[in-house]
């Protein structure tokens, strides 16, 4: 198992890229959404007033997505981040839910986990 450090350096990079992609996918885009991402958790604030939420869970060294269709978590599996029941990644779960719940498109690139 990777130590905590590397853990959270990992997951932190991971929502920082996601956050750029949102911020170039905004600019595209009529959406209207916010999004802030601080101390691990990344909130993005859809224009229908549901928020996806995805966060580093520490313990378990998996980042966990909150949203409307359901609860997500997902830990490194040969260098990228799977969900561990269906093992789906990281990148398509994600770019599904925001274009479901908040009408955004945001084609994310592989996002690598430890």
């Amino acid at each position: 198992m990777i130590s905590e450090s590397e853990f959270i350096a990992a997951a932190d990079g991971t929502l920082e890229r996601i956050g750029s992609a949102l911020d170039a996918a905004l600019q595209n885009s009529d959406v209207d959404l916010d999004w802030s991402c601080k101390d691990g958790i990344l909130e993005v604030d859809c224009e229908g007033g549901g928020k996806v939420i995805l966060n580093r869970h520490v313990p378990n060294r998996e980042l966990w997505l909150a949203a409307r269709s359901g609860g997500f978590h997902f830990k490194p599996v040969d260098g990228a981040w799977r969900d561990t029941r269906s093992g789906e990644g990281l990148e398509a779960t994600l770019t599904r839910v925001l274009q479901e719940q908040c009408g955004l498109v945001v084609p994310l690139s592989q996002l690598a986990a430890p």
